[in-house]
């Protein structure tokens, strides 16, 4: 079975994912998504990050009903800070009989030289990347013509916007699953 990777903060998931998983599976790019909650991304500042069990509950609110989604907390007994090639090669240890490709956004693919192992990453596994506004596609396959770019639509929010929009009490019901809309609210999450 092809499963497609996608790692990630999610914090929080949003509608943005879910339909970029969709257009995959639809479009038969991969047999299924696998959502991988990273507890701490090297790359990123962690400063809003909240607890990556309660990430990974809205995860599983927001992909229940899809059985070709699946959420993984592979990384939660992984060696912090988590990188994309030990988690694939953990994967490919675990379920021997797959194939394996990592999603990753075109922001991402501007500086995989950044990525831990990239050479052998690119050398073992598909990178499909997907369009992120402001980070140019023909600059990502000049540097790396061995990734797949992917003609998906431009899935034009970020969980930083939705956190800053629950900061501000704004409506977020647009972009998120309403058991995960729910589930902040009732929480407090991301409120100050």
């Amino acid at each position: 079975m092809h499963i497609g990777i996608y790692s990630g903060s999610f914090n929080p998931i949003h509608n943005g994912h879910i339909q970029l998983a969709e257009y995959l599976i639809d479009n038969k790019l991969v047999d299924e998504v696998w959502f991988v909650v990273s507890p701490c991304n090297p790359l990123k500042n962690q400063q809003d990050l909240i607890n990556e069990y309660l990430r990974l509950d809205m995860l599983v609110m927001s992909i229940k009903n899809k059985l070709q989604f699946k959420a993984s907390d592979i990384e939660f007994s992984m060696p912090i800070p988590s990188y994309s090639i030990d988690t694939l090669q953990e994967l490919s240890k675990q379920y021997p009989d797959n194939q394996f490709s990592l999603m990753i956004g075109s922001d991402n693919a501007l500086i995989f030289d950044q990525w831990k192992n990239y050479k052998q990453l690119l050398d073992k596994y598909q990178v499909l990347v997907y369009p992120r506004i402001g980070y140019d596609f023909s600059e990502v396959k000049g540097k790396y013509p061995q990734m797949q770019l992917l003609n998906t639509p431009y899935f034009n929010i970020s969980s930083t916007q939705i956190r800053q929009s629950i900061a501000q009490k704004k409506d977020i019901s647009q972009w998120l699953h309403p058991s995960v809309r729910d589930f902040i609210l009732e929480n407090h999450l991301y409120a100050n």
